[in-house]
């Protein structure tokens, strides 16, 4: 559970960002979007392997 403790004279707007920082840091919400079908093992494995050569493919062109 997340706890933001709102301090004395301070908005409720800074005390929801603080929230939201901390819920996204969390990674609750990738995890709900993850499970909401099921990715063969196989399927998760090739799209690492295309993401990574993707971004090892933009290393090398800023290089």
């Amino acid at each position: 559970m997340i706890v933001v403790s709102v301090k004395e004279n301070e908005s409720i707007d800074k005390a929801l960002k603080r929230f939201k920082k901390k819920f996204e840091k969390t990674g609750a919400w990738k995890e709900v979007r993850a499970r909401q079908h099921f990715v063969k093992p196989s399927v998760s494995r090739r799209k690492e392997v295309i993401r990574a050569a993707y971004r090892q493919k933009m290393r090398d062109l800023d290089s």
